[in-house]
């Protein structure tokens, strides 16, 4: 629930007309608090369509990204994660890269009490590549739904 004092627009893009940052370092990532701090729960944010580039060949990347994590104080907010997230597009990066960089700054941003990613990359070179990231400590209550996404196939 945003408070009142979060309506008055402490947010900077929540609400109003936002444009895709240049980089993903220029990216504001946004918190809400999170109402329900006393009861352990898990948020999951799922990405079907990430894309960036390939930092040699400059070709296109897809991936399937899962974000997983068990809120402490705050809450990411979705609006500033779909920006910050975009901002990725036109930047060339590893596989392994993205995935620590994306846990890395959320994890900064609303120091959650557990994270989990896994970045799910379709075929470069004939091979998929799969990076997962993880932080904290998950508590006992907490159900963690798989992730559910198979290892590559083809056709």
């Amino acid at each position: 629930m945003v408070t009142k004092k979060e309506k008055k627009s402490t947010f900077l893009q929540l609400g109003k007309m936002s444009k895709i940052p240049i980089s993903p370092e220029k990216a504001i990532l946004e918190k809400v608090n999170n109402s329900h701090i006393s009861t352990p729960y898990l948020v999951r944010f799922s990405i079907p369509e990430f894309t960036s580039l390939c930092p040699i060949t400059g070709q296109p990347d897809f991936a399937k990204i899962l974000i997983d994590y068990v809120p402490n104080k705050w809450l990411l907010e979705s609006k500033s994660l779909k920006l910050y997230i975009h901002s990725y597009r036109n930047i060339g990066i590893f596989h392994e890269d993205v995935v620590i960089k994306i846990g890395k700054r959320i994890n900064k941003e609303i120091k959650p009490t557990w994270i989990r990613i896994g970045g799910y990359f379709f075929p470069r070179g004939g091979i998929p590549i799969d990076v997962f990231w993880q932080n904290g400590k998950l508590p006992k209550p907490v159900w963690v739904p798989e992730q559910n996404i198979s290892v590559y196939q083809g056709r």
